[in-house]
C-alpha cells in the first residue's frame, strides 16, 4: 500500500513508541513519526470517521476499508492548551495531501508531552518491518502488509 506522509519527521517502527500500549501494537499494526513540523495531512485517499474535538486524533478510512488512526502524541489528549487547529470534519471526504489539523508542536513539546505520532492500522493489517527514516510531510511511504 502507498500512503503519504502525513507529518515532517523521522518514521520509525511502532514498537520504539514509549506507550505500552502502541508498541505492543494492542490497538492494530503501524509505524511512527517523530514530527518536526505543525502540519498534519491526511495520508490517503479516505473518509475521515473519528475526529476528537481535541485535535488529538483522527480515524480515516479508506474505499477498501482500510482504517487508519493518526493519534498526535501520547497522552496530548490531556492538554489544555488548544494545541490543535481542526479545518476539517467527519464525513469530510480527503485526499492525499490535504491539511487536516495545524498544531503546535512547540507548545506542546514545552509542556512536556512525548510528540511521537503513531499511525496505526485497526483493521487488522500486519505490516513487514519498518526502516527508521526522516520523511518530509507527503513523502510517499510504502508499506507492505505480511
Amino acid at each position: 500500500m502507498k500512503l503519504n506522509s502525513p507529518l515532517a519527521g523521522k518514521l520509525i517502527p511502532m514498537i520504539e513508541v514509549k506507550d505500552p500500549v502502541f508498541a505492543q501494537k494492542m490497538m492494530g499494526d503501524g509505524f511512527a513519526i517523530i514530527p518536526t513540523s505543525n502540519e498534519v495531512y491526511s495520508p490517503v485517499a479516505a473518509t475521515i470517521e473519528v475526529l476528537y474535538p481535541t485535535g488529538h486524533a483522527i480515524g480515516l478510512r479508506t474505499a477498501d476499508g482500510i482504517e487508519i488512526l493518526i493519534h498526535l502524541g501520547i497522552d496530548t489528549v490531556k492538554s489544555k492548551s488548544n494545541s490543535f487547529s481542526i479545518l476539517k470534519k467527519v464525513g469530510d471526504h480527503v485526499l492525499p495531501g490535504d491539511l487536516i489539523i495545524m498544531m503546535n508542536l512547540k507548545k506542546l513539546i514545552k509542556e512536556g508531552y512525548d510528540m511521537t505520532t503513531p499511525i496505526v492500522f485497526l483493521s487488522g493489517q500486519k505490516l513487514v518491518e519498518i526502516v527508521p527514516l526522516t520523511v518530509l510531510a507527503q513523502d510517499e511511504i510504502l508499506v507492505e502488509f505480511v
